[in-house]
């Protein structure tokens, strides 16, 4: 990272985002850039040599800054770009800080407000805690990433709370405002989750709930208009067809102990697409109604061989219980990673995943294999292998 403070002349940042003016305050430019060449087994149909960015983590850059108000109060920001390294596009639905917007007070003895684009309780009590997220890729994430436990979507126009750690535990909560003239309740998300650290031992919970999440999840740019989109969850045929659910509810905690080099991690994910059938968020060919279910197991191992080498190993398995005849499904996932240190910003790595699925999709087709930020399978099986190199700076 590259801290910048105030006594360094430099123009172009203050027209981007402002110098601090305290003695303590300063503002950092800071990214990852994460590419390599990757084959793929079946993707749509056919087989594919050719690369892809931000496989094991997303490429992006970002400013974030603070300003100490003095009495333990800082003011803080953060502003965060997700991009395509091939392409040089930004992602997140083009946006320029599609990953993080945010702006708030932190506080030494109440913790922190933020205002913004943010991310929500699963990611920051969760995810923050799977190493399967952090050292094993995208590939390892749950089908479709049902349960943003790899990150790929945010709340706009939120409130966020977290607080400071009481003897090792942290709590806090997320609000997104719905913004829907008559309708208060209309897309918004909320969640809630808690956080233990101590020693070795380090676990996770949260909780969230989104109303209307085809319109408000499911897409970068949220609409607040009934109806005015289709299917934002085309991408995996493993929910694609509940685009009609009034609410998603998702519940999941992570649990991860380290002794002599190893980690060992234990994550469960309950997802619900509730009360389908409301063709206000979403499209219903299919006419479905009720609850569709999810549950997800998942066991990862991490080994240090030498303090540069490390190998992950994952394996997840999601049950889907679907509505009726539909969506009645499984999947297994078995993924391995090898990642060597060059510097402590520098490594290259190896990952490879394969899934299997059976039984029937949210489409009332037979379930596809759907590595998540892959194109699904045309078949029950897909297999991804990346020779890749992430540098942080």
């Amino acid at each position: 990272m590259l801290t910048i403070k105030k006594i360094i002349p430099c123009t172009a940042l203050f027209t981007l985002c402002g110098l601090a003016h305290a003695e303590a305050s300063s503002v950092t430019l800071y990214g990852l850039i994460d590419y390599g060449i990757n084959y793929q087994s079946n993707s749509g149909g056919g087989r594919v040599i050719g690369g892809a960015s931000g496989i094991m983590q997303g490429s992006r850059w970002g400013f974030k800054g603070v300003e100490d108000l003095g009495g333990g109060l800082s003011a803080i920001f953060q502003l965060e770009n997700g991009f395509d390294l091939g392409t040089g596009k930004s992602l997140q639905g083009g946006l320029m800080f599609g990953r993080q917007a945010y702006v708030g007070l932190s506080s030494r003895d109440y913790g922190a407000l933020t205002l913004g684009r943010q991310y929500d309780s699963l990611v920051t009590f969760v995810e923050g805690r799977m190493n399967s997220a952090n050292y094993g890729g995208g590939t390892t994430a749950h089908p479709g990433d049902l349960d943003n436990l790899n990150n790929s979507k945010r709340v706009n126009n939120s409130v966020k709370y977290m607080s400071p750690s009481f003897g090792g535990f942290t709590f806090g909560g997320v609000y997104g405002f719905g913004g829907q003239a008559g309708d208060f309740a209309r897309n918004q998300i909320w969640s809630v989750g808690a956080g233990y650290d101590y020693g070795n031992l380090s676990a996770g919970v949260a909780y969230m709930n989104v109303r209307n999440p085809n319109q408000s999840w499911f897409t970068s740019a949220p609409t607040n208009v009934a109806g005015a989109s289709l299917n934002n969850m085309t991408a995996s045929p493993v929910y694609s067809g509940y685009a009609s659910a009034h609410t998603y509810q998702a519940v999941a905690a992570a649990a991860r102990y380290t002794f002599e080099g190893t980690t060992v991690g234990l994550v469960y994910s309950n997802v619900q697409f509730r009360d389908l059938g409301d063709t206000s968020s979403g499209a219903n060919p299919l006419r479905l109604t009720g609850n569709a279910k999810f549950d997800t197991g998942e066991l990862n191992v991490t080994h240090y061989w030498t303090p540069f080498l490390l190998s992950q190993f994952v394996y997840a398995y999601t049950h889907g219980s679907g509505v009726g005849t539909i969506g009645g499904s499984s999947y297994n996932n078995i993924s391995l990673s090898l990642d060597y240190y060059l510097s402590k910003r520098t490594d290259v790595y190896v990952i490879g995943s394969t899934e299997f699925a059976s039984g029937t999709d949210s489409t009332g087709h037979a379930a596809r294999a759907t590595l998540n930020a892959l194109t699904a399978s045309s078949s029950d099986r897909q297999t991804f292998v990346q020779l890749g190199m992430r540098h942080k700076f």
